[in-house]
C-alpha cells in the first residue's frame, strides 16, 4: 500500500472500510446508537448545492401544504 500520498481523509475512510469488514455488526450498533442521540447525518454528505436544494424543497412544500390545508 502506498500510504505516503494518503490524505488523512482517506486514511479515515480506510480504516472505517477496514473495521466494518472486520465488525459488520459493530456499525449495527453505531447506527442505533446515532439515533438515540439524535445525530441523522442528513446534511453531512450532501454538500452546500444538496443542502441549499434540501432547504428550498422544504420551503416550497411548507408553502404548498399552507396554501392547500
Amino acid at each position: 500500500m502506498n500510504n505516503h500520498h494518503e490524505t488523512p481523509e482517506e486514511k479515515r475512510e480506510r480504516l472505517r472500510q477496514e473495521e466494518l469488514k472486520k465488525n459488520p455488526t459493530g456499525a449495527l450498533k453505531d447506527g442505533f446508537d446515532r439515533t438515540e442521540n439524535g445525530n441523522l447525518d442528513l446534511v453531512a454528505g450532501l454538500g452546500w448545492k444538496g443542502t441549499g436544494i434540501l432547504i428550498v424543497v422544504l420551503i416550497v412544500g411548507y408553502v404548498l401544504y399552507k396554501l392547500f390545508f
